[in-house]
Order: structure tokens, then C-alpha cells, then sequence
């Protein structure tokens, strides 16, 4: 299983719907919805009013990243406005067990993920009560970085703690500097789900690039 998750903080925000719809078109499988607050990541994005309404134009799977201080308190905003799959930060002020619980219990899909600095190791006592698991190969809060390379014993240390627990089915999802160099990197490391902001939204052919990007995760 190969997806490919279009970063929507990589669309042009004054046509986000058509956006949508025109990844959608070119075989992405999901969108990727970043939500910054200015206090847990320097930047601020959209909220769940902007979601909701996304929703009534999206087919796909709503992949919402919370890069936010205190998810618990949001997480029932953005399960009403539509989010399939909610992923909050270890880092966060909310405590990780309580905001899985209540992720699951509003209906969505509950997924975790780390910051650069932080090891694999903390998220380990979560990984039976989560289903996808992000690695951030940038630091958050900002599009159109460089890939970091470093990260990947990471997301294979994450891929083989996973096999050994026989979640064999876990998502591991990995986002910042995704394109077609490096997808098979990431791949190859044990990511399945592949956030891709610049390459596909700035190509001149955005269902080459997915279709090019699928072919190469798919190892």
C-alpha cells in the first residue's frame, strides 16, 4: 500500500476547493491538511472552519496534522468538520493517551507524530493504540524544505518496533521534502504514506509527478 498525500499548505490558498479537486484528479489518494497555531510551530495556517468547508468538495481522505500546543482541546472541532485521520505531536502540551482516546471515541482515525530532535523511542508506548504514525523529515511549521536524510534510521527503527509488535498494518507517514528523489529513500526505510507539497503542487504535470512518485514508494 503506497499513498500519496498532497500538502495542501502547497496549493494556492485562493482556490483551495478547485486545488483539491485537481489532486484528486491527478490520483492523489489523500490530502494533507496542515493546522499551525503560532505558538507549537512559528506559523499559522487554517483552522477547522477552513476544513469543514474543503469537506463538501473532497472525495479523498482528510489527513489532518495538528502542529498545534494543545490538540485534545481542537480535536472534536476537526472531527465535526470531516477529518478522517487526526495525527497530533508527541510534543504537545496534551497528554498523548488521553488525546488518542478521545480522537477515537469522536470517530477519527488517531495517528502520532515526532519532530526531528525527538527520539523513535518516545512514541513506542503508543504505538498499539495508534494507526499511522508521522515522521517530520523537516522541522514543522514551514513549507519547501529540504529532505533530511538523517531521519530515516528513524522511521526504520519505528517500521521494525511495529513488525515486532505485529502491527503489521501500521501507516508510517512521512512528511517535508518529498519528491521523486527522494520517496524511495523513505520507502525503502519503511514509509508508506508520502506528504508531497512543492513537487506535486508546482509541477507542470501533477499526474505524472503522483503516478512517478507511487512507482517509485512502491519497493
Amino acid at each position: 500500500m503506497v499513498i500519496i498525500a498532497p500538502s495542501l499548505l502547497s496549493c494556492d490558498f485562493a482556490k483551495m476547493g478547485e486545488e483539491v479537486k485537481r489532486m484528486e484528479d491527478a490520483g492523489a489518494d489523500w490530502m494533507h491538511i496542515d493546522v499551525m497555531d503560532g505558538h507549537f510551530v512559528p506559523n499559522i495556517t487554517i483552522g477547522a472552519p477552513v476544513v469543514k468547508s474543503l469537506k463538501k468538495v473532497m472525495n479523498s481522505v482528510a489527513d489532518v496534522h495538528l502542529m498545534i500546543s494543545d490538540p485534545l482541546k481542537y480535536a472534536e472541532d476537526f472531527a465535526a468538520a470531516g477529518a478522517d485521520y487526526i495525527t497530533f505531536h508527541v510534543e504537545s502540551d496534551s497528554d498523548p493517551v488521553e488525546t488518542i482516546n478521545r480522537i477515537r471515541e469522536l470517530g477519527c482515525r488517531p495517528s502520532i507524530s515526532v519532530k526531528p530532535m525527538t527520539p523513535a523511542e518516545v512514541i513506542y508506548p503508543y504505538l498499539d493504540l495508534v494507526d499511522m504514525v508521522l515522521v517530520m523529515t523537516v522541522e514543522p511549521g514551514f513549507g519547501g524544505q529540504s529532505f533530511m536524510a538523517d531521519m530515516m534510521p528513524k522511521v526504520k527503527a519505528i517500521r521494525e518496533e511495529c513488525e515486532r509488535r505485529g502491527l503489521h498494518d501500521m501507516i508510517i507517514e512521512v512528511d517535508g521534502g518529498i519528491d521523486t528523489n527522494t520517496v524511495s529513500v523513505a520507502a525503502k526505510a519503511g514509509a508508506n504514506a508520502f506528504v508531497s507539497g512543492s513537487a506535486v503542487f508546482k509541477a507542470p504535470d501533477a499526474e505524472e509527478i503522483i503516478k512517478e512518485l507511487k512507482e517509485k514508494a512502491t519497493v
